[in-house]
């Protein structure tokens, strides 16, 4: 196989849309005899046929390379888990859905797609749907290439076994998908420009299911009567009335962000799909109260307190853990500083024991994500269902 072709092309993609660069650069290529184009399984490993890669230029091989890369940013093998079994039933149907939602985003961006490609316009269909609405709109008998097990989800006779040598697991696929909608996001803030599909994708991957700005900042407003340092005055900004009084400075009214402790649960019974939905919730909260003076502390516990420290980004938060479930070690734990938050979320699957005593100064929120059969919190703790 010419690999020097192969790797040029992901360089040409990686250079040409730098917000998927770490994407294209997390799959491992493996050369394949079975595959008949290019195919990616659920571990980010891209199979490629050296004929195929022979056939097709150099720019063409990099739209390639950003089609496949968007089977798996998309999570399409786990949203065709979710399909009814009669439409999940014919898997090379699903990827001709899939390839249209991702191809209507990629000729959009003037990529040059080879010419036997899936066209949603081509095929007299809107464009800018997701796969799921296109599925039911296809002519009954339409084919496309076999992108692999990340796209319909079925295993291929070319997938290695495992997730072994030079795969990524499930939470760090969901790491890659959130950084890579955030310079997504950044992306388009600038100069440059991105598809309108890409960002509506960024979008819905970054959007937590809480709207955290809000209720925290209900949850500010209701604590400001009792918690201490909640409301002061200061002469760091003096107040407008000053000068309605000369020679007299009166201070400014102000209300601090407050500091936030989130306990992350990273005991046995919390899936990859659970992780990933609390640090799709840190997300949130570090976007809700700011980021300036590192005010959010993210605790990993399961029956004790593995890492605790404070975080600006998503990316600094470490996971460990494994064991039994004790979430009320982990609340101690992010009460017992010196300066203690404000707040407390749980991020949690439910099952665990809860404090028996209300704390005095801080408020606790637990968010319980997925799951049910699960003793409640106690009233006093503010409880919010997360989907996972």
């Amino acid at each position: 196989m010419n690999r020097t072709k192969l790797l040029a092309a992901r360089f040409r993609a990686a250079t040409d849309r730098p917000y998927l660069a770490s994407a294209l650069y997390s799959l491992t290529v493996v050369e394949s005899r079975t595959v008949p184009t290019m195919a990616v399984d659920r571990h980010w490993r891209c199979y490629v046929s050296a004929e195929f890669v022979d056939r097709l230029p150099v720019t063409q091989l990099a739209a390639v390379w950003l089609h496949e890369v968007a089977h798996l940013l998309r999570d399409h093998h786990g949203r065709a888990t979710l399909l009814p079994p009669e439409q999940r039933r014919d898997h090379l149907r699903v990827n001709v859905a899939q390839d249209a939602e991702i191809n209507d985003d990629l000729l959009a961006d003037g990529q040059p797609l080879p010419t036997d490609r899936v066209d949603p316009a081509g095929l007299g269909l809107p464009t800018g749907l997701l796969f799921e609405q296109y599925l039911p709109l296809l002519p009954a008998s339409i084919h496309s290439h076999d992108c692999g097990s990340a796209a319909h989800g079925e295993p291929r006779p070319w997938d290695l076994p495992g997730d072994g040598s030079g795969s990524v697991s499930d939470v760090e696929s969901q790491a890659l998908r959130r950084s890579t909608a955030a310079s997504i996001r950044q992306a388009a803030r600038g100069r440059g420009t991105v598809p309108e599909g890409w960002r509506r994708w960024a979008d819905s991957v970054l959007e937590p299911v809480v709207d955290w700005r809000r209720a925290l900042s209900g949850a500010i407003r209701e604590a400001a009567a009792w918690a201490a340092g909640a409301v002061d005055y200061t002469y760091q900004r003096p107040s407008r009335r000053s000068a309605a009084l000369r020679g007299v400075v009166l201070p400014r009214l102000r209300q601090p962000v407050p500091r936030v402790a989130i306990v992350i649960d990273t005991s046995g019974s919390m899936d990859d799909d659970a992780l990933a939905t609390a640090l799709a919730e840190v997300g949130g909260v570090l976007r809700a109260v700011g980021i300036g003076g590192n005010r959010v502390t993210v605790l990993s516990c399961d029956a004790a307190v593995h890492v605790a420290r404070r975080v600006s980004t998503v990316g600094e938060v470490v996971l460990a853990g494994g064991g039994g479930t004790d979430m009320r070690v982990g609340v101690e734990a992010a009460v017992a500083v010196p300066d203690p938050p404000a707040f407390v979320i749980v991020l949690t699957d439910g099952y665990t024991p809860w404090p028996d005593e209300q704390l005095v100064r801080t408020r606790v929120i637990a968010g319980i994500i997925g799951g049910a059969g699960f003793e409640p919190p106690p009233p006093w703790i503010t409880t919010i269902h997360i989907p996972s």
